[in-house]
């Protein structure tokens, strides 16, 4: 697989971002895009040797559009220069919790695990009763030393601990949080050999699995909310 070319049509993309440019370049789009579903197979594949729940995915409804919505925004550029997936056992929905990918050029990519969708207050709700409940397993998750070297939870949080809670709850920081999640940074050099690259991701996903599984426990009884 060819994770330089995809960096390469974003790279471009990036620096013509217009519509009349994407679609006189929809050649490069498809070529890049193949690629990338070819990376995100590689991953279910290897992924699925630690956590079977994801096998079942197929790579293409596991990615985002680069179409961008402006309505709201005052940057008015039509495309977002970069190739996104969510893998998780019901595929890109942000619960159940699963491995992100973004690939994105200058320095901006990253593998991504934990819950980043701080707008469902139930999720919330649910996440914070259970580390309330099970903080000593939440203290070993982030305790382990593979995970220190590599992670350092982050998300929105409130200034104080909300009613309802112990403020000298051992984990009382974290109960601030309304999301739980994990990022961690890809340069741009490393997407110049695939294998590589593909390796090294497998096992960054490894090591946040234990986090993306207490968060799923959590959110257990979780159900997306129904579109009106």
């Amino acid at each position: 697989m060819n994770t330089q070319l995809i960096l390469n049509y974003l790279k471009d993309l990036s620096n013509h971002n217009e519509r009349e440019w994407y679609h006189a370049h929809k050649t490069e789009y498809k070529e890049a895009n193949a690629e990338f579903e070819l990376l995100l197979h590689e991953l279910i594949m290897k992924i699925g040797e630690f956590d079977s729940s994801i096998l079942h995915n197929q790579p293409k409804d596991l990615t985002f559009k680069l179409v961008r919505d402006t309505r709201f925004s005052n940057d008015k550029s039509p495309y977002n220069p970069a190739f996104r997936a969510h893998i998780s056992s019901k595929g890109k929905l942000p619960v159940p919790v699963g491995y992100y990918l973004m690939i994105k050029p200058e320095g901006q990519s990253f593998l991504g695990g934990g819950l980043f969708a701080d707008m469902f207050k139930d999720a919330t709700a649910m996440v914070r009763d259970y580390i309330a409940a099970n903080g000593r397993e939440w203290e070993e998750i982030l305790g382990n030393p593979d995970f220190q070297k590599y992670f350092t939870v982050k998300g929105t949080a409130l200034k104080r601990v909300p009613a309802g809670y112990d403020r000298e709850h051992p984990q009382a920081e974290f109960l601030k949080f309304k999301s739980w999640y994990l990022e961690y940074p890809v340069a741009d050099a490393e997407f110049g050999d695939g294998e590589a690259f593909l390796h090294h991701a497998v096992r960054i996903f490894q090591i946040m699995k234990p986090f993306n599984d207490y968060l799923n426990r959590a959110l257990a009884d979780f159900r997306m909310p129904e579109r009106k």
